[in-house]
């Protein structure tokens, strides 16, 4: 028995892009990819408001 790859195998590319996992629209109408960072932004604003909301309260 031998090890065979198959056809629709995704081939490495030689400048691989990052896995865009959705992406936003902006005010003029553009794709916007998601990125990590944006991502990593939004969380740590959130545990902010949310830290500053539960020392009022």
């Amino acid at each position: 028995m031998s090890l065979q790859h198959s056809s629709d195998t995704p081939k490495p590319q030689n400048n691989p892009q990052p896995q865009v996992c959705g992406s936003i629209i902006d005010a003029q109408g553009r794709e916007v990819p998601i990125t990590e960072q944006m991502i990593q932004k939004a969380c740590q604003e959130l545990e902010q408001s949310q830290g500053t909301k539960a020392r009022k309260g």
